[in-house]
């Protein structure tokens, strides 16, 4: 019984088939810029380590700032004033209601001159002029105020483009440095993803099938690992072979070069 084991295990190694990959950052991005302007600070002292959360580039934000002061008192004031026409739209409404009423009752009173009813039905219609007015103009303040709102959150946008913080990456690399001038889709940094790691591997066509379901042995040791993906479209640089990848846990260094292995077991 031990001989067929031995055999079986035999076979099993001699039918595995070796891949050597590199062990990389499960991703790497790069950053680009959404904005023009001047780099006031490029933290060259945070590249190769994990961000903490704290600025490790910063734009020049300054004429944003001082617009977004400026919107923000803006906007109050129209909100205060909205509220005073609200007001005042109220009030019209109260007067208008019991100028309505003493115009009905009068204009077909005899004992009341034609003069007197002119004067009531003058002043019921100024009177529905001034609430129009009133109605047009917080129509019109109303459109303002959503008119900066929109502009307000431009701003803040600007603003949070012009500070990179992307806490829990690692600055792969930085590419700019203080005092250059940067453009929308300008490159700034390249950030990894190093909470895990993969493995990238090339099958034959005649591997593909069943790979997913293949122990991995890694350096020669069993792991726990499985085939994550595999692409059913052959490699544009590997000719006739399909790219599979293999997720890890995070090594304490990335980068080395292991071997890998598929059996069957």
């Amino acid at each position: 019984m031990k001989l067929i084991m031995t055999l079986i295990v035999t076979l099993s190694v001699l039918c595995a088939k070796e891949y050597y990959a590199k062990v990389e950052p499960y991703e790497i991005k790069t950053i680009s810029s959404n904005v023009s302007a001047v780099v006031l600070r490029a933290d060259e002292a945070k590249e190769g380590t994990l961000l903490d959360g704290n600025d490790y580039i910063v734009l020049d934000d300054k004429l944003d700032t001082v617009e977004l002061k400026k919107i923000t008192r803006k906007m109050a004031l129209l909100r205060q004033t909205i509220a005073y026409n609200q007001k005042m739209i109220q009030n019209y409404e109260a007067l208008l209601e019991k100028k309505k009423r003493n115009f009905e009752r009068i204009k077909n009173l005899k004992i009341k001159s034609s003069v007197e009813k002119d004067r009531e039905f003058y002043d019921l219609v100024a009177s529905q002029n001034q609430y129009l007015n009133t109605q047009k103009e917080l129509a019109n303040i109303t459109i303002q105020l959503n008119d900066l709102q929109l502009r307000e959150a431009v701003l803040k946008k600007s603003i949070r483009d012009k500070h990179l913080s992307n806490k829990g990456w690692m600055l792969y690399d930085l590419l700019v440095h203080q005092g250059a001038f940067v453009t929308p889709s300008t490159p700034l940094a390249q950030l990894a993803d190093v909470s895990k790691a993969k493995l990238v591997i090339y099958l034959n066509r005649d591997e593909v099938e069943g790979a997913l379901a293949k122990t991995l042995y890694i350096n020669g040791i069993k792991s726990p690992y499985k085939i994550t993906k595999i692409w059913r479209i052959a490699d544009a640089k590997h000719l006739s072979s399909y790219k599979a990848e293999i997720v890890m846990d995070a090594p304490k260094v990335f980068s080395n070069l292991v071997k890998v292995e598929l059996r069957d077991e």
